[in-house]
């Protein structure tokens, strides 16, 4: 049997470009005829997307559809999703496992290996190619013992790697020879070349520094990556740049509450660059003044967020906002917020009062909602989401938490209209608070068509850009040369 050529993207730290890259070579790949797949041993994001299964890391997912595959478990087996700086929840194959979220991180190591290594011998018995990426840098010498997802994949696949490092930071050269220099002589052997992201300048000025850092390693510096703000790939980790990059006359100002435990916010990419939009990334009260609508997006610690928006005072600003006509937006763990009081009697999320923007009660389930949605906005949608009203849109579900009317405050009165069928969504009497369970709502053509009366790139344009942008760039033959049988 012919197993898949595998090419890894390592990375000499977080964020140095390994995810976007990994999706390039993906879509290059797969321009070629290759039959290719994405991999990813372990992923740390609270950025997950739906699959067949159960959940995996939006980078994956988004590599999958670059790569013109099905998004699937196997692609990412592991993914930790943090609740707190010392606790993360532990999603296996897709599906969140009690036993291992318990575990401490070196048990988990061994106990997962064989499942990763089954999951990454599968794929490749399946495709001509697949491209393997990292996780922070290969060369943290204290994780090596229990490393399952940078070199011991590597010696596993027998992986052609490359070492992308962020020049932009400054000491590129150093975090490349360093990496290099911890890395025992068998791992720095599967290393085929440096790569140099995020380049402002004359390449020309680099010289001689790449020719020294090969005479050092032997390892050839490939590509010297220019700095692109405009990819369009949805970014996995953090809050983007905290910088609007909005063309034309700012016509609407959209303030997203960037609270620590923020999960899915790769659901907002396309607020970065829309037409007439300022986004803001709230992090005080002040940061509310003078904005149209205020997103509170999904939270993996629904709870700790809203402790957090009360010490910083944004819970009475948000409240302001809403009672003097401001549309609110809530999604997942930020429409669990906007209602009355949470409700966790396993011990999953924790109990708080909401903000009592909407009459809704939510209470904390064992068993996790996860699966892909569509739906139809109700008609006669009030207020500033008017525009929603009888437009069909697709989405996905990912929450503990289960939501319904407060029974005291419907018996009362005060009752949230439901806007989407089967709990998904609910809207205030004066129709500017908006609360969705329906996580993808601003990735819909048609949601961004009816709100902000734009249209934006497909996937495929944003993926066929990012391999175009590969191909200038890397060593002529080099892409060719890396997924070449011996």
């Amino acid at each position: 049997m012919t197993l898949a050529v595998c090419t890894m993207v390592l990375g000499t730290t977080s964020g140095a470009g390994k995810s976007w890259l990994t999706t390039a070579l993906c879509r290059h790949y797969a321009r070629q005829g290759l039959k290719v797949a994405p991999f990813k041993a372990q992923n740390m994001s609270n950025n997950a997307r739906v699959v067949a299964g159960g959940e995996i890391g939006s980078a994956q997912y988004f590599q999958a559809l670059a790569a013109r595959a099905v998004p699937e478990v196997r692609m990412n087996p592991l993914l930790l999703k943090p609740e707190r700086d010392t606790h993360s929840q532990v999603v296996l194959l897709g599906e969140v496992s009690a036993e291992l979220t318990g575990m401490d991180w070196r048990s988990r190591s061994a106990k997962v290996w064989p499942v990763i290594a089954e999951s990454l011998d599968a794929l490749r018995a399946e495709n001509d190619v697949l491209v393997i990426e990292g996780a922070g840098s290969p060369a943290e010498i204290n994780l090596s013992s229990s490393d399952i997802v940078n070199m011991r994949v590597a010696r596993h696949a027998d992986a052609r790697c490359l070492l992308v490092t962020d020049i932009d930071r400054g000491g590129a050269f150093a975090h490349l020879y360093g990496t290099w220099a911890l890395l025992p002589e068998a791992d720095r052997a599967l290393l085929r070349g440096f790569v140099l992201n995020k380049f402002r300048g004359n390449a020309a000025l680099l010289s001689p520094g790449p020719e020294q850092l090969q005479a050092l390693t032997g390892v050839p510096t490939v590509a010297t990556l220019p700095m692109w703000w405009r990819h369009g790939l949805p970014e996995e980790d953090g809050v983007f740049d905290d910088r609007s990059q909005a063309t034309g006359v700012v016509t609407r100002t959209v303030a997203i509450v960037a609270y620590p435990r923020i999960s899915n916010l790769d659901e907002f990419q396309h607020l970065k660059n829309m037409p007439g939009v300022r986004l803001v990334w709230a992090r005080s009260p002040a940061a509310l003044a003078g904005v149209d609508t205020i997103i509170l997006p999904g939270s993996k610690h629904t709870s700790g967020d809203l402790a957090w928006l009360r010490q910083q005072g944004l819970d009475a600003a948000i409240c302001q906002h809403a009672a003097q006509g401001g549309a609110v937006l809530g999604i997942c763990g930020g429409l669990q917020m906007l209602g009355e009081a949470l409700i966790d009697t396993h011990g999953i999320d924790g109990n708080a009062p909401g903000l009592g923007l909407l009459p809704l009660v939510t209470q904390f389930e064992l068993t996790k909602t996860v699966q892909h949605k569509q739906a139809v906005f109700a008609a006669g949608m009030a207020g500033p989401w008017a525009a929603l009203a009888g437009v069909a849109v697709a989405g996905y579900e990912i929450h503990h938490g289960q939501t319904q009317q407060h029974a005291a405050m419907a018996r009362a009165g005060d009752v949230a209209r439901a806007v989407l069928p089967d709990g998904l969504g609910w809207q205030n009497a004066a129709g500017n608070v908006l609360g969705l369970y329906l996580h993808g709502l601003l990735e819909d053509p048609a949601v961004l068509h009816a709100l902000f009366g734009a249209t934006v790139p497909t996937l495929d344009t944003v993926f066929d850009g990012l391999a175009d942008f590969a191909e200038a760039h890397f060593s002529p033959g080099f892409l060719a040369s890396l997924v070449q049988r011996s």
